[in-house]
């Protein structure tokens, strides 16, 4: 059995592209009927327009519960035990739910307040790249650059101690792993709440100046553990291998593309729309939450009827003709406008002010201290089979 037989469509990759699979069921069908990695019928959405109006329309398209998207081989879970799991997880709720959580924690994301954190973001990247050069030439980047940075970030945004990085690195990309059962996944998400429960106790006893201790000050008597549990355990989760995968992956992209990297040398205030490409390019989170129809609706020609699972391909939707000319060019000059690489709608990604940030900076100061920064044989290994896409090693020179 070949490994694209058994990845789930949206899913599938060649390197940086989509599978021409997916790109043809984008440009011959758009909504197309799919077995899921659950065994069910859904809808894969895969044109930019249909999958901003799945997302956008938190009405018609709510998040599917977890009843219906149950990890493969995972046994079932009682209502108390989904409840305590969808307590505070922005990606588990709609509104009025979600807009209550979300309106407590955009404060802490805004761009304003992100820029409170460059100085330690721009220390961090530095002490990391002195240590990458002190260790000398060749150097896995994502150990040595891009995991840790993103880790060390988030753990210092929400007062997760940073020697703890170990445990929930490895439980996060096992989580993320598709090959894993799904009854070892199950087990790792009770793990991962756990920890996260211990530190939310811990920081409710003595609530410092991070996120979480902020929560609790401000916001103690609105929130309950669960809830606190949960918001700690989605940023931690999304906050490090989200950033860490794009800082690896953009590397590579830029290095295979030396044209683009040339000009970024030459004219580095191109940085900002150099990572709005390098995201839409890469859209290395495959979908949004998968949804369910509340209602009969038309999509891309299609009936969706009440009940109905969608799942959006997000780099399907970021390689649409329909959104750009030549859309699996990558071309730093364009800037992406409109990409869907962090959602769309209420659940657009919170994180998304700090995600940009720790990439505007990272790959500047990568390459400047490393002019002749270069891949040697071999350097790339693919995540392929990770919920998340990126890379596991990649070996760079200089």
């Amino acid at each position: 059995m070949t490994e694209s037989s058994v990845m789930p469509l949206h899913m599938r990759r060649v390197e940086f592209d989509p599978a021409p699979e997916l790109a043809a069921a984008r440009d011959e069908e758009g909504v197309k009927r799919i077995k899921t990695v659950f065994g069910m019928d859904a809808w894969l959405v895969t044109r930019y327009a249909d999958v901003r109006e799945v997302l956008g329309d938190s009405e018609r398209f709510k998040i599917a519960p977890q009843t219906l998207a149950r990890l493969p081989g995972a046994p079932e879970m009682t209502p108390e035990q989904l409840a305590k799991f969808n307590a505070g997880n922005l990606l588990g709720v709609d509104p009025p739910e979600h807009t209550r959580l979300r309106r407590m924690l955009t404060p802490e994301f805004t761009i304003r307040r992100m820029r409170r954190l460059e100085p330690r973001i721009k220390r961090i990247i530095d002490d990391h790249l002195d240590a990458m050069e002190a260790a000398g030439s060749p150097a896995d980047l994502v150990s040595a650059f891009a995991l840790p940075i993103p880790s060390l970030v988030i753990c210092e945004l929400l007062g997760v101690p940073y020697e703890e990085r170990e445990g929930f690195q490895h439980r996060s990309s096992r989580m993320l792993d598709m090959t894993v059962p799904g009854e070892e996944r199950l087990m790792l998400q009770f793990e991962a709440r756990v920890y996260m429960e211990g530190l939310v106790r811990r920081i409710q006893a003595d609530p410092g100046e991070d996120l979480l201790g902020m929560l609790v000050r401000e916001h103690g008597d609105d929130l309950t553990t669960d809830e606190l549990i949960g918001i700690g355990s989605l940023l931690l989760f999304a906050g490090h291998e989200t950033t860490s995968n794009m800082l690896a992956l953009g590397t590579l992209a830029l290095l295979r593309h030396p044209d683009q990297l040339d000009l970024l040398r030459k004219e580095p205030e191109r940085i900002d729309g150099a990572v709005e490409e390098l995201l839409r390019w890469l859209s290395i989170v495959n979908s949004g939450t998968t949804k369910v129809a509340m209602t009969e609706a038309e999509l891309g020609g299609k009936t969706i009827a009440p009940g109905d699972l969608l799942i959006c391909a997000l780099p399907a939707a970021n390689r649409d003709p329909a959104l750009l000319a030549d859309a699996d060019r990558f071309d730093l000059v364009r800037g992406a406008p409109g990409h869907v690489a962090f959602g769309h709608g209420v659940h657009h990604c919170l994180g998304a002010p700090l995600a940009r940030m720790e990439l505007r900076i990272g790959f500047p100061a990568l390459l400047q201290r490393f002019p002749g920064l270069r891949l040697t044989e071999n350097a790339a290994q693919f995540r392929t089979f990770s919920i998340v896409y990126g890379l596991s090693t990649l070996e760079v020179a200089w």
